[in-house]
C-alpha cells in the first residue's frame, strides 16, 4: 500500500496522528484514543478519537500492537512525519558550544572525529557514528623485513608519521639483498607520493625501461605497494560510541531488537556501506529502519550527513543510530550542525580528504 500524501489527511486526521507520533517518539508507547481525549487538544470523544484512528490505520500509517492497545506509528508513517510534519528544533547554544569546544581541540583529525562520535552519541542517546575520511598517506621511508622465507613485514612511514604494518608475499628464490634494495628504492624514489602514485610511477619506469631494480626487486615493490593503495581506497574507517546508550529503559521489553542493533553495529563494513549513501547527499539523510537492509531487522533508523574538504569535496560522514524512536526534530538540525562545523573545520585545512 502507498503512503498517501499529508495534503489528503484530513485536519483532524493530520492532529490526531501528529500527537500519536510525537507521543510515541516522547516515550517510546503505543498512544490510545483515552490518552489523546485527556489531553484536552483536540475537544472530541475517544469514540470520534478511535474512528480517526482505525482510519490511519487503514492508510497504513499507524499500527496496532496488539488488541485493545493504543496505536504505533509504522515505519510509513514516520516518513511521512519527518518529510512533511515535523518541525524541527534548532541545537540550543549550549549544544553548539559544546560541539565546536569539542572539535576545536587539538591534535589529529582522528582524535577529533572520536570525540564527535562520542559527543553526538551523549547529546543524542544514541550511538554517534563518524566515517571517517579516506586518506592516502605520501611516504617517507619504506622497511621490508624478512618474516619467513616467503613472507615480509612491510613497515610504512608515512611524511604525517603515520607507520602501517603489512605482511605482504615474497616471490619465490628471492635473492639475498632484494628486501633491503626494494626498501632503498622506494625511499629514495618514491618519497612524497601517495601510495597510487607510488604504484603507477614504479610501472611506468619499469615499462619504460628505466628502473634500476632488477626483476625480482620490481615484483617486491609492487607487491608491498599494492597491499596499502587497495587497502586505503577499499577500507573507510568508521568510529562508532555510545553502543551502551542504546540500552535504555524502554529497551528492557524489546531486547532481541536491541541484540540485533548492536550486532548490527558490529559490523562495521556495513555499517561504512550504509553511511556511504550518504555522502552523495547534499545534506542530512534519514534512513528509517528497513529502508535499508542492515537495519531491516532490528527497526533502527541512521541520521547521517555528509562533511567536506577545503576543496568542497565530501570526504566522511557523521551521524548517529538508534531506535526508530529517535528524537528526529532535535537530532537533524545537530547532525546538520555537526556536519557543518566539521566542514568549516576542512575549509582551513583541518581535515584531509
Amino acid at each position: 500500500m502507498s503512503t498517501p500524501p499529508i495534503t489528503e489527511l484530513t485536519t483532524r486526521a493530520r492532529d490526531i496522528f501528529r500527537l500519536v507520533v510525537e507521543g510515541y517518539l516522547a516515550t517510546g508507547q503505543a498512544v490510545g484514543s483515552k490518552t489523546l481525549a485527556s489531553a484536552g487538544a483536540l475537544n472530541l470523544s475517544p469514540a470520534s478519537i478511535r474512528s480517526v484512528l482505525h482510519e490511519l490505520e487503514s492508510l497504513g500509517l499507524l499500527a496496532a500492537p496488539h488488541t485493545s492497545a493504543g496505536r504505533l506509528p509504522t515505519e510509513s508513517g514516520l516518513r511521512l512525519f519527518v518529510d512533511g510534519m515535523m518541525q524541527v528544533a534548532e541545537p540550543t547554544a549550549e549544544e553548539r558550544a559544546a560541539i565546536e569546544s569539542r572539535l576545536a581541540q587539538p591534535g589529529p583529525v582522528e582524535a577529533a572525529l572520536e570525540a564527535t562520535s562520542a559527543l553526538l552519541s551523549s547529546l543524542s542517546s544514541a550511538a554517534g557514528v563518524v566515517m571517517v575520511p579516506r586518506r592516502e598517506p605520501r611516504l617517507a621511508h619504506l622497511q621490508l623485513v624478512p618474516l619467513a622465507t616467503d613472507r615480509a613485514l612491510a613497515v610504512l612511514v608515512g611524511a604525517d608519521g603515520s607507520v602501517e604494518n603489512r605482511v605482504v608475499d615474497l616471490p619465490p628464490g628471492l635473492p639475498l639483498g632484494a628486501l633491503e634494495q626494494a626498501s632503498n628504492y622506494i625511499s629514495a624514489h618514491l618519497g612524497g607520493r601517495t601510495l597510487p602514485e607510488a604504484v603507477r610511477a614504479i610501472r611506468m619506469e619499469v615499462a619504460s625501461g628505466r628502473s634500476a631494480l632488477d626483476a625480482a626487486s620490481r615484483d617486491l615493490v609492487e607487491r608491498g605497494l599494492a597491499v596499502w593503495s587497495e587497502d586505503a581506497l577499499s577500507r573507510p574507517v568508521l568510529i562508532v560510541r555510545g553502543q551502551a546508550n542504546l540500552l535504555d529503559e524502554s529497551a528492557l521489553g524489546d531486547i532481541e531488537r536491541v541484540r540485533q542493533l548492536l550486532d548490527d553495529l558490529e559490523n562495521k563494513q556495513s555499517v561504512a556501506e550504509l553511511l556511504d549513501a550518504a555522502r552523495e547527499a547534499e545534506a542530512t539523510r534519514i534512513f528509517i529502519g528497513a529502508e535499508n537492509r542492515l537495519f531491516a531487522l532490528s527497526g533502527s533508523s541512521v541520521i547521517a550527513s555528509p562533511y567536506r574538504d577545503r576543496e568542497g569535496r565530501v570526504v566522511g560522514v557523521v551521524g548517529v543510530i538508534g531506535p526508530t524512536r529517535l528524537n528526529y526534530a532535535r537530532l537533524v538540525p545537530m547532525v546538520d550542525f555537526t556536519a557543518q562545523t566539521l566542514s568549516r573545520m576542512g575549509a582551513m585545512g583541518k581535515l584531509i580528504g
